[in-house]
């Protein structure tokens, strides 16, 4: 059987509808970025989560890049 794979917001989003549709209130990362307790949640569920799902990890692709662009530049 191929491996299935999964928006892990999608999987988010889902387990979140079905809590508040049994009236609950639920909050996810409140004294922060959410991304490390949605991973949690995910990893609970058999799910693993992936860097490309964060958007810390894109942010700091881009800084790096940036870094490296400015390092290449000043050399001229």
């Amino acid at each position: 059987m191929a491996e299935e794979t999964y928006n892990p917001w999608t999987v988010v989003n889902v387990v979140f509808h079905h809590l508040v549709d049994q009236g609950l209130h639920p909050t996810l990362g409140e004294s922060g970025h959410p991304g490390e307790p949605a991973a949690a949640l995910l990893r609970a569920f058999g799910i693993q989560p992936r860097a490309e799902g964060d958007l810390r990890a894109a942010q700091n692709v881009q800084e790096h890049l940036a870094q490296l662009r400015a390092s290449m530049f000043e050399q001229r």
